[in-house]
């Protein structure tokens, strides 16, 4: 075999030419350099770049740095809920005159700094403490005339029980007067009357014996039968028994006097009774004046209560000219002047309270599922490019919607679904005065921390 090598033949490199690009002109009539350039002056060609070790790292590097952002995002957003429409309020309090009268000093300018119970305005007292005046000495009358009654219910307690007494021991005292009257009566009727008739009976036998033997005894004397003074006895006798008669007589009128004079005691004990009896009704009904009296008693007593009442009244009105601050604040919108003649009800001004302010944020309703009650809030202020803390104090019972002065009506048929907005209240931590002074109206941006 022939080892030895063939001979090469090197060609020689064609020379570069070295004639300067054509300029050519553009569409736009711009001259370009000829771009056709031969290999070898176009030089050794350069990879993609993604096939260059360096930029797959670069690209490594961004993804993780992106996994590492997104990861960090999810984690800080997900327990958040977060609304720009959300704005600082307060319990507003609207001050205005509760009489009517005229403004005779006002103590305060507007953005002055109140604290409660400081006068703001001072209204013309004179009308109501003339009121006072006279409700004062109506309470006066009232207490007089109330003890008067108090007086006269015991005394009139004391005489109706008195007058009962006096006539109870009347009406026993004619009673037991008729029934003795009547006894009397009864007795002079029957037992004195039949023994006054028998005695007249009797006298009136012993009579006629004596006149019979006078009679008989006559005829005897003229024979002179028996002596003149026989005669004159018997005589005697006849007499007498003609005396003892009309005695009887006389005790038998005497006895029908008594019973007639019997009857008119028993008419006139029943008389008394009668008045005795009439005097114990009188006395029964004079008791009923002390209820009545009692009665005017506590009508005094609620006169008091109704003058008392009415004093209160009056100076409750005189406390009322002088308008005093409810809480503590800033006076804002001040409306009255010197010398201006206030109606009941008229506004005056508004204090604000600062130090009692808190923020409502309007949420999604999407927002609002996982929110609670306590929930720790952030909000960031504009104003003061800060953010303050606080938390979620409650969550409005129905939408701004439909809280609204118009509320929709869904049932018209042009119904669009929205997503509605719910108020919540947030409460903020305490901020000291001196690093910021949040005002009603401001509006901010909230941030709700849910679990």
């Amino acid at each position: 075999m022939n080892s030895e090598p063939k001979a090469r033949t090197v060609e020689a490199p064609p020379e570069p030419d070295t004639a300067p690009p054509k300029e050519v002109k553009n569409q736009a009539g711009e001259s370009q350099r000829s771009s056709q350039m031969t290999p070898e002056q176009e030089g050794p060609k350069r990879p993609a770049p993604w096939k260059q070790r360096g930029f797959r790292k670069l690209m490594f590097a961004g993804v993780i740095v992106l996994v590492i952002v997104g990861v960090f995002l999810f984690l800080h957003y997900r327990n958040r809920e977060s609304t720009d429409d959300a704005q600082v309020d307060a319990h507003l309090a609207p001050i205005s005159a509760r009489v009517a009268g005229t403004v005779v000093a006002v103590l305060v300018n507007d953005n002055q700094r109140v604290k409660a119970g400081d006068v703001l305005v001072k209204i013309d007292p004179r009308d109501y403490q003339a009121r006072v005046d006279q409700f004062k000495a109506a309470l006066s009358l009232a207490e007089a005339q109330a003890r008067g009654a108090d007086i006269n219910v015991p005394l009139a307690r004391e005489t109706t029980q008195s007058g009962s007494s006096s006539a109870l021991a009347d009406l026993q005292s004619a009673q037991a007067a008729e029934q003795s009257a009547e006894m009397a009566y009864q007795k002079a009727n029957s037992s004195d009357l039949a023994y006054a008739r028998a005695e007249v009976d009797k006298q009136q036998a012993t009579l006629t014996k004596a006149h019979n033997d006078l009679e008989r005894m006559r005829p005897l004397v003229a024979k002179a039968e028996i002596s003149q003074q026989q005669f004159d006895g018997y005589i005697a006798a006849n007499n007498v028994a003609q005396g003892e008669v009309d005695a009887a007589k006389q005790k038998v009128a005497q006895a029908e006097q008594s019973i007639a004079m019997a009857r008119d005691q028993v008419e006139s004990a029943k008389a008394k009774a009668a008045q005795a009896q009439a005097g114990v009704t009188q006395a029964k009904a004079n008791e009923k004046q002390v209820t009545v009296r009692q009665a005017t008693a506590e009508g005094a007593e609620a006169q008091i209560g109704q003058a008392q009442a009415n004093l209160d009244a009056a100076n409750l009105d005189l406390s009322y000219a002088s308008v005093v601050a409810p809480i503590d604040g800033v006076v804002t919108d001040r409306a009255v002047q010197v010398g201006q003649v206030l109606a009941p009800g008229q506004g005056l001004m508004v204090i604000v309270p600062l130090n009692e302010i808190y923020v409502t944020a309007n949420f999604k309703e999407i927002q609002l599922a996982k929110v609670r009650q306590g929930e720790k809030a952030e909000i960031h202020v504009d104003m003061y490019g800060e953010t303050f803390t606080g938390h979620v104090d409650s969550i409005a019972g129905a939408t701004g919607s439909r809280l609204s002065l118009l509320p929709p009506e869904n049932a018209t048929g042009n119904f669009v679904k929205v997503v509605q907005r719910i108020p919540v209240k947030i409460l903020l931590d305490p901020i000291p005065p001196d690093k910021a002074i949040l005002r009603p109206g401001m509006n901010v941006d909230a941030v709700i921390f849910t679990r």
